[in-house]
């Protein structure tokens, strides 16, 4: 199943985008609270990355990236600043670039580095240096209690038509009646409808990428970056996205940004003029990725086949980095540092986990966490087995190939995979066997199970627009462990298969001025009761943290009925789903170790009161979350 799913996901990627030559544009220059360039009098410099950099940071070392026109023939040195040293240079196999690198004692305080550079050109650069924002409500991860709503900035919500055509993009268009192209969706759009968020009960919200993808096609989805240090003009300012956050938080949600580790965008400045050719993986001719991870931990498996999962390219535009090269390495790491110290965001979702070189996977994430203790990270691992997606989250094996992941969680395709063959076949093992794996986890809790995603048919369409089978496979999303997340539209009954991905993609009604339907507004019938079954059950789970922190505990599915509990010293809730096409009288003594001491129950979203928990009467193709009272 893994192999195919990331098959079709690639073919509808490679249908989309277009490989192509051109020179990167100059990146615009950042507002004045986000990071700042100079201006081009200023010095003959085109960019440093980071384009800044904080004080206190615990790993004292910097790598600084210099691009300008033959800068390789200069020399550098550092004017005399308290508590910054200067580590040496060196030059790159492209004369257009340096690498600086720096050392950042702890009593360095704000300011500016002097960085000079003699040669045909002599010229000083001035280097900001930035206090670290103490503000305790930022970077506040995930837990349990979190319900993610996960959206396509560009398919949302049109807040700010002013930037929907941005002057100096390769694709310099908006035409919502193409899958492909650019729909004006934005930060502000998604802004605008918090109060849309909150009331279905989420608490974060992770868009796709919003870091810049100036692609001359398909470029609306995100995940083929440009410049690792912009946001992306259509979706607003590097500032605005610094207020986004913050607004954000003042509402009380959350903010994960999805990164990708594995590949850039063919039209990344950096590969266009690439700093030396080992920053890129390359082969003799084009090869892609054989999309399966397997061989990495498969005792018998091939090198060459753990090469091409690791150094084959996603897709023709999609260049493969080089993340054994500890150049590649450091800037990598550097970017996603420096993205949740200017922002304060909360979390990270990493694209493509397994597809990433597993050295470099391990030493990112140990970086990152050491920065930053409490941020969320999650990644995609696409596997077909429970033992296979584990091998990516933080586990009790040992290191197998030299591979130990310190990842704390995964996005959960195995309960995904799970509640799909449940609903459709009947067949309940893959669900309860997607739980009996979490003994595999240090901690099982801190994955994400999901419905659906943009890059596979939507839930209801899976499902056969079945409504009762759309409310079972919620009741379980909000029940089980983890930290649950919704794709986008799924709570209106939104639809369609992917084929291509574009289907699964469409634009949420009411996001655009003129929209026939505003479903943030109104959702006529059976939406507006798919969007009062999740809210009602998601604001039940806010409020009742047995749901979230609770344990649990499940019982082998029979005759077609599968129940489990959450509980604590205080609370039980019990849910029980008959998976059948007719109602089943379930025999509740089975379950007296969750049930003794209480005598009914009440199902948390009808309001229908349980009076016998011995014997239950459950109707076809319908789940009970009941709240059990003594």
């Amino acid at each position: 199943m893994s192999q195919l799913s990331s098959l079709l996901r690639t073919a509808a990627l490679a249908a989309c985008l277009l490989p192509t030559l051109a020179l990167a544009s100059a990146p615009a220059p950042s507002p004045t609270a986000a990071p700042t360039r100079p201006a081009a009098k200023a010095a003959p410099i085109t960019r440093i990355d980071p384009t800044n950099w904080f004080v206190g940071m615990k790993n004292p070392k910097l790598q600084l990236l210099v691009n300008a026109p033959g800068i390789a023939s200069n020399q550098v040195s550092l004017a005399t600043y308290p508590g910054v040293t200067l580590d040496g240079f060196e030059k790159l196999e492209s004369p257009n670039y340096l690498v600086v690198n720096l050392t950042i004692a702890p009593q360095a305080q704000p300011g500016q580095l002097k960085l000079q550079f003699k040669g045909n050109k002599s010229f000083t650069y001035n280097y900001e240096l930035r206090s670290r924002n103490q503000d305790p409500a930022r970077v506040q991860g995930l837990t349990q209690a979190d319900f993610i709503y996960f959206l396509m900035p560009d398919r949302f919500s049109n807040g700010n038509p002013k930037n929907d055509v941005v002057k100096g993009t390769r694709a310099p268009r908006m035409s919502r009646d193409s899958m492909y192209a650019r729909h004006g969706g934005d930060l502000k759009g998604i802004e605008n409808h918090f109060a849309y968020i909150k009331q279905l009960g989420a608490t974060a919200i992770w868009p796709t990428p919003i870091i810049e993808n100036d692609m001359p096609k398909a470029s609306y989805h995100g995940y083929a970056v440009t410049d690792c240090y912009k946001v992306d003009p259509r979706y607003g300012t590097n500032q605005e996205y610094v207020q986004f956050v913050k607004n954000a938080h003042n509402q009380g949600l959350k903010v994960i940004q999805d990164i990708v580790l594995n590949h850039w965008g063919s039209y990344h400045h950096l590969f266009l003029d690439k700093p030396a050719a080992d920053w890129f993986h390359a082969f003799p001719s084009f090869t892609r990725s054989n999309y399966n991870a397997y061989p990495l931990n498969d005792p018998y498996g091939s090198q060459r086949d753990r090469l091409l999962e690791n150094d084959g390219w996603f897709d023709t535009t999609m260049p493969d980095v080089n993340q054994s090269n500890p150049l590649v390495a450091t800037y990598l790491t550097q970017n996603f540092l420096w993205w949740v110290e200017t922002t304060g965001l909360d979390g990270y979702r990493i694209d493509t986990y397994p597809y990433s070189e597993p050295k470099f996977l391990m030493e990112w994430g140990k970086a990152i966490q050491d920065e930053y203790p409490k941020l969320a990270l999650f990644g995609e691992a696409w596997e077909g087995t429970e033992a296979e997606q584990a091998y990516f989250a933080q586990n009790i094996f040992p290191p197998v190939n030299g591979f130990k992941s310190n990842l704390p969680g995964v996005l959960d395709f195995q309960i995904c995979f799970g509640i799909s063959d449940a609903l459709n076949s009947g067949d309940l093992t893959k669900l309860y066997r997607s739980l009996q794996g979490d003994w595999m986890y240090v901690d099982a809790t801190r994955n994400v199970p999901f419905l659906d995603n943009h890059d596979m048919s939507r839930f209801y369409s899976v499902i056969g627009e079945d409504f009762a089978k759309f409310k079972m496979g919620i009741a379980w999303l909000l029940t089980l462990r983890g930290t649950p997340q919704l794709y986008y539209g799924t709570e209106v009954l939104m639809k369609n298969f992917s084929d291509p991905d574009g289907k699964v993609r469409e634009d949420f009604p009411g996001g655009w001025a003129g929209d026939k339907k505003n479903y943030f507004v109104s959702r006529p019938g059976q939406a507006g009761e798919a969007f009062d079954y999740v809210s009602k059950l998601a604001n039940y789970r806010k409020s009742h943290p047995v749901l979230s922190s609770g344990k649990l505990m499940q019982f082998l599915p029979q005759d077609g009925v599968y129940t489990y509990f959450r509980y604590n010293d205080g609370e039980c809730v019990m849910v029980i789903a008959n998976n059948t096409k007719e109602e089943k009288t379930v025999d509740g003594t089975r379950y007296a170790e969750r049930t003794q001491g209480f005598s009914t129950g009440t199902e948390v979203v009808s309001g229908a009161v349980i009076s016998d928990l011995k014997t239950l009467k459950v109707p076809a193709h319908t789940a009970w979350v009941v709240e059990l009272r003594k």
